[in-house]
């Protein structure tokens, strides 16, 4: 059987490839780099020298498309894109051999001499630049390489990830609260061939459930009393081409899992008070905190849709069970704490580090950046203590004289942070309620329990 590596022993048949355009990059039926024009390496920033020949596509070009070529057989002809800065044509063609197989893909980037298609580029990027303004799209914040982490646990899911999105089939990402599942939803949506797509999330625990099907599904012109007489774009809809994100699936109504099973087995979408389907190409990504099986066997959660879902699970690990990554997260959230608020951000001190790596984290990454946060506005000195991060806030009470000098030791503490975090807000107190975490009236009554002597030295 013929074989596209083969193919690598004829030179004469790439030094054609270089002739015939500027840019140029092959794979093999395992989606392996065998060809990579020197063109192509300097406008993407490899090394000129380094053979990258054998090396998977996805390693150096994560969001390439190239395997879904290989995978779906399927040319695609003209993608606009921009590549450092510089707009480019893309064409990717399948490559099979003599028995019609696929065999491989190759790519081919124009950046020269298409003057004439300056005028398509311009509208592009208008339409584009319209559509974010009006957020009727919103490109993914984040990419896989945001998901920091070294220890096997995230490497592995980093991994995971990375094939999945190559892939268009429906993802669930499972974990605990505050393991990052958004973030890696966006960062599967960045290395996807939707990535120039919109990225709609919506999080089904803080809808109203009377809400829930305008939401997600869209009205038509008077659905409701009330209703506009304009039919509303749901948000499946809005992400017709991207990537759809459904946090806390378990908290779908019974209802709206019937219309979402249709639209993840039909893709079609029904509006509100309309009797007309409408087609939409859009990925799913669920994610849930909860047990969905449980959820299944006792009737709450529709099994069709969980069988639906659960075609690729990706399970995010607790950060308990990746403390070795805490220095690392710590040192990010520390810096963006500090961009944030225009302050020295305070290094932690070697208690606070072991501290940080023993806690359990019940609200994981989450909970381990507003701990931090919380130290910023708490420490006085140039280092974050253990104390200030909230480590001794549940010792049990263990006599009268050693509870009264605790509490006093507390309530100083408490009015310090109160006052550093309306210094921080350059005297803002709802911006320092928010920051606390406090309602503006909660804030205002610890104030008035402040004594000049418990915010001292």
């Amino acid at each position: 059987m013929d074989s596209l590596a083969n193919l690598r022993q004829h030179d004469k048949l790439f030094d054609l490839l270089t002739q015939l355009c500027q840019v140029s990059i092959a794979v093999d039926e395992s989606s392996r780099i065998i060809w990579l024009s020197q063109a192509y390496r300097e406008l993407i920033g490899l090394d000129p020298d380094t053979d990258y020949t054998g090396i998977p596509v996805e390693e150096i070009l994560p969001t390439t498309q190239l395997p879904r070529i290989v995978q779906s057989g399927k040319p695609s002809f003209v993608d606009l894109m921009q590549i450092n800065g510089r707009w480019c044509v893309v064409t990717r063609l399948p490559i099979r051999n003599s028995k019609q197989q696929i065999i491989g893909a190759i790519g081919f980037v124009f950046y020269d001499d298409i003057d004439s298609l300056q005028p398509l580029f311009a509208k592009f990027a208008r339409l584009q630049q319209k559509l974010e303004n009006e957020k009727i799209i919103r490109p993914s914040r984040y990419a896989l390489e945001d998901m920091l982490g070294e220890s096997d646990a995230i490497i592995q899911i980093r991994r995971q990830a990375l094939r999945a999105a190559q892939l268009d089939t429906t993802l669930l990402l499972l974990g605990e609260t505050g393991t990052g599942k958004e973030l890696l939803a966006q960062g599967i949506h960045h290395a996807s061939p939707r990535h120039q797509g919109p990225f709609v999330g919506i999080n089904m625990a803080a809808l109203p459930e009377s809400l829930v099907e305008a939401e997600l599904f869209g009205t038509a012109p008077g659905a409701y009393t009330g209703a506009d007489r304009k039919s509303r774009k749901g948000k499946i809809q809005l992400a017709h081409g991207g990537t759809l994100f459904l946090d806390e699936i378990a908290d779908m109504p019974l209802p709206m899992q019937a219309k979402l099973l249709r639209v993840l087995q039909e893709r079609e979408v029904e509006a509100l008070g309309s009797n007309r389907l409408e087609s939409v190409d859009v990925r799913v990504i669920a994610a849930t905190s909860t047990d969905l099986k449980k959820m299944v066997d006792a009737g709450t959660f529709r099994a069709d849709l969980y069988y639906r879902l659960n075609v690729l699970p990706i399970k995010l690990p607790p950060l308990r069970h990746r403390t070795s990554d805490i220095p690392l997260l710590c040192k990010h959230i520390l810096q963006k704490i500090q961009r944030e608020s225009q302050l020295p951000a305070p290094a932690l001190s070697e208690e606070a580090i072991t501290w940080l790596q023993q806690y359990p984290w019940p609200g994981n990454i989450r909970e381990l950046h507003n701990r931090l946060e919380r130290g910023c506005v708490l420490a006085e000195g140039p280092t974050i203590s253990a104390a200030d991060l909230g480590a001794f806030d549940d010792l049990p009470e263990i006599g009268p004289a050693p509870d009264a000098s605790l509490r006093t030791s507390r309530e100083q503490a408490e009015c310090r942070a109160l006052h550093n975090a309306i210094r921080r807000c350059q005297g803002n107190k709802t911006a320092a309620a928010e920051m606390l975490g406090i309602s503006r009236a909660t804030l205002y009554q610890r104030l008035k329990s402040c004594r000049p002597s418990r915010i001292e030295k």
